[in-house]
């Protein structure tokens, strides 16, 4: 019996090449709009650019030695280790909240569910400054809401700063940062519950699993994919805030006590004028950020090669 090739013709090699022609415009865009001030910033954090050079005078190349700056500056490593502590905490307290409203989301009746969601949905939508006023007013020492319960409760909080001192400071950015992250993470881990073949948590259920074993062995590992998304988010989120640190800061926080990297960043730059060395240490950052994610980004390839 003779055998026939089948050869691909000139429609056929144009219609597999047209979805790559078709991303190429956006792939361009994206490129352009990253690409570049990425690397502005790794030029920029070559040179030694300071307030002279805004005013036109030519940058001085000083190659790595902004990066041996900054590496061998104390103070920054504790700011990196403070920066690193409070991104695993806020993303850890995130996710196991986030996790635990959607699954409570999954038991409740749709009108108690859909006022949970409105909820959250208004906490998500409302702007940063304004969540960081009231959240402000309930902590303040004199009016706040937080020290009349606690003195009333008998824990002697009244009168107490909570921005003046460092601990107590990253407290309050940590429950603001939760809460604003919070909405995210339930309503994306509750579409990926959604999504479960409820035939096979009544088999569990059937099977003799409990409510523990079901979340372990059935539903963690099927929304697995979910989960190390939202996961890779949250870290990369809490690992460059700014905004919620920078206005408790000008709110009583400590500066010196509370910087994170953001913070610390916009100081160098803006604050102090040194733009190179501010840009060395966001390329570190970057550079720490990839560090943080690569385990979750490692994991996600293998679940799709596997």
């Amino acid at each position: 019996m003779a055998s026939t090739t089948v050869t691909a013709g000139p429609g056929r090699s144009r219609r597999a090449a047209l979805p790559y022609v078709l991303l190429l415009p956006g792939l361009l865009a994206l490129c352009a709009g990253l690409g570049y001030p990425l690397v502005r910033q790794v030029v920029l954090s070559m040179q030694e650019y300071g307030l002279a050079q805004q005013f036109g005078r030519p940058p001085e190349w000083a190659g790595l030695g902004n990066y041996a700056e900054i590496l061998t500056d104390g103070y920054l490593w504790t700011v990196v280790v403070r920066s690193v502590v409070f991104c695993l905490v806020c993303a850890g307290v995130t996710m196991a909240i986030g996790m635990g409203l959607a699954l409570a989301m999954r038991l409740m009746s749709r009108p108690v569910r859909l006022l949970v969601q409105t909820g959250l949905l208004l906490a998500w939508a409302m702007p940063v400054l304004a969540a960081l006023t009231i959240w402000q007013w309930l902590f303040d020492s004199r009016y706040g809401v937080v020290n009349w319960l606690l003195s009333h409760g008998g824990l002697g909080f009244e009168g107490h700063s909570w921005l003046l001192e460092p601990l107590s400071f990253f407290f309050v950015a940590a429950v603001v940062v939760v809460w604003m992250g919070v909405p995210f993470v339930a309503f994306t881990i509750y579409a990926g519950l959604t999504q479960l073949p409820g035939e096979i948590i009544e088999a569990a259920e059937v099977d003799g699993a409990g409510p523990r074993q079901r979340l372990r062995h059935v539903i963690v590992p099927m929304t697995r994919p979910v989960l190390l998304i939202v996961g890779l988010l949250q870290v990369i989120w809490d690992l460059r805030v700014f905004t919620q640190i920078y206005v408790l800061q000008k709110a009583g926080g400590v500066t010196r006590e509370t910087n994170l990297l953001g913070t610390y960043i916009y100081r160098s730059g803006i604050g102090e004028g040194n733009f190179g060395v501010a840009s060395a240490v966001a390329v570190f950052m970057l550079a720490l950020t990839v560090a943080l994610t690569w385990p979750y980004v490692a994991r996600m390839l293998k679940d799709v090669d596997s």
